[in-house]
C-alpha cells in the first residue's frame, strides 16, 4: 500500500518561527514527510520519526549534502489520522496519513547512516521497470 504520511506540529508548539518551507519561506506545521509502500503498521502516539543529520567531518565528498546520521527526533507522535479516497483519483498514494506531534525533547544518541550499497543486476532492472 503506498501511503503519504505527513507530520505536523500540534498548535501552540515551540519553534514555529523556524518552520518554513525552501522554496518561499513561508510558514508551516509540516515537520516531516515520509513515502511509504511497505505493509508496516501506521505510526501510533508515542513514535518518534527520525531526524536525519549531517556530521560535516563524516561527509562524503562524492556526496556532498547528504546526511551523516540520524536519531530519534524531539517530535513525538500524539495523534494519527488516516484518509483513503472512495475513488481512485491518481493521486499516486492508496492513503494519506496526518501524524500530530508535540515537542518533547530527548537525548537520542546519533547513529551512523547505513553504507550505500550498489544495486544487484536484478535490483537495476527492477528499477528502469518502474520509470
Amino acid at each position: 500500500m503506498r501511503k503519504w504520511i505527513v507530520f505536523r506540529a500540534e498548535k501552540r508548539q515551540p519553534g514555529w518561527e523556524d518552520r518554513k518551507y525552501a522554496h518561499t519561506g513561508s510558514l508551516t506545521k509540516t515537520l516531516f514527510e515520509h513515502y511509504d509502500c511497505s505493509d508496516k503498521a501506521l505510526p501510533e502516539p508515542g513514535y518518534r520519526p527520525p531526524e536525519f543529520i549531517r556530521v560535516d567531518q563524516f561527509a562524503d565528498p562524492s556526496y556532498p549534502e547528504s546526511k551523516t546520521h540520524y536519531r530519534q527526533s524531539d517530535w513525538e507522535v500524539v495523534r494519527v489520522e488516516a484518509y483513503t479516497p472512495e475513488v481512485p483519483v491518481g493521486m499516486g498514494f492508496d492513503m494519506v496519513v496526518i501524524c500530530y506531534c508535540k515537542y518533547n525533547p530527548i537525548n537520542a544518541p546519533l547513529k551512523p547512516m547505513p553504507e550505500r550499497q550498489p544495486l544487484r543486476g536484478s535490483q537495476k532492472s527492477k528499477v528502469k521497470s518502474q520509470k
